[in-house]
């Protein structure tokens, strides 16, 4: 195994890569309210998000056109729902921030800020809603663009051919360490104990991905990019940000620099499939 995440208290692998250019590793919420205008929240709901269907047989799929298009039309509307409930916590958080500078925070926004705290690893301080707590959260809740979870879906999971996407609907590698969580890798070293988690739809697996980007410590880079970029207004879900914030990746692979060019060089390479 080639790499090593971690999210939240489970790591996150990959097995080795074999590059043709489909570009594939051979391995593998809260309640909110609407409360945003921003030209994010209208790009994603341009893909309007739906219930993932079960997987169709993508090994059987032997034209690598159409072999990527089902994979990605596949997997799109899961990387909208995420996007879209991000968007309503951040529209949250971004109201509890106004209501903050102006004296007004509620009992409500307190309860809010608590629950999204947990969800985010987070704590709220015993005094309340302070500044700190806010940029930091909005540090964590924000998009990502789906041609970086796309092209990272493709790379670990092997186009969803893997062992682990087809039988544990696991499309990002992650691990768990307690017995009969998951499915156990074939070339498990001796004395190692973690399994590929089982999870029970493709969506839980986005989420996690997603949940493990935006909270890990691993991934403090990539957030800090995006940060800047969103404070530059620059659009956070376009083709040019999923490459800029794959240098946030670095420590997704022991590969290091490699494995972020990998994932760039995809993304350009894949570029017709992005939605526009």
């Amino acid at each position: 195994m080639h790499k090593k995440l971690i999210f939240s208290a489970v790591p996150i692998v990959a097995l080795s890569s074999t590059l043709i250019w489909l570009g594939s590793d051979r391995s593998s919420s809260l309640e909110t309210q609407p409360a945003e205008t921003s030209n994010d929240a209208q790009r994603v709901v341009e893909v309007k998000a739906k219930k993932i269907s079960d997987a169709p047989d993508f090994s059987a799929i032997t034209d690598v056109q159409e072999k990527k298009t089902t994979f990605f039309e596949y997997l799109k509307p899961g990387v909208a729902r995420e996007n879209e409930r991000i968007i309503k916590e951040r529209g949250r958080v971004e109201l509890i921030q106004s209501r903050f500078n102006t004296g007004e925070l509620t009992d409500e926004d307190q309860s809010y800020a608590e629950r999204l705290a947990n969800l985010y690893h987070i704590e709220v301080s015993a005094e309340g809603i302070n500044s700190k707590w806010i940029d930091d959260m909005l540090r964590r809740v924000d998009v990502l663009p789906e041609a970086l979870v796309l092209t990272q879906a493709a790379k670990e999971s092997g186009w969803g051919t893997s062992r682990f996407a087809t039988e544990a609907n696991n499309y990002f590698g992650q691990w768990c360490y307690s017995a009969g969580c998951g499915v156990i890798p074939q070339q498990r070293q001796e004395g190692m104990t973690h399994e590929v988690a089982k999870f029970s739809s493709v969506q839980e697996s986005i989420h996690r991905y997603f949940m493990n980007v935006n909270r890990n410590r691993a991934y403090q880079e990539l957030r800090d990019i995006r940060h800047e970029l969103h404070v530059n207004n620059q659009d956070l879900l376009n083709n040019e940000a999923a490459i800029e914030l794959a240098n946030g990746l670095i420590r997704y692979s022991e590969r290091g620099q490699p494995y972020v060019d990998e994932i760039q060089n995809m993304i350009r390479f894949n570029q017709s499939f992005w939605s526009k």
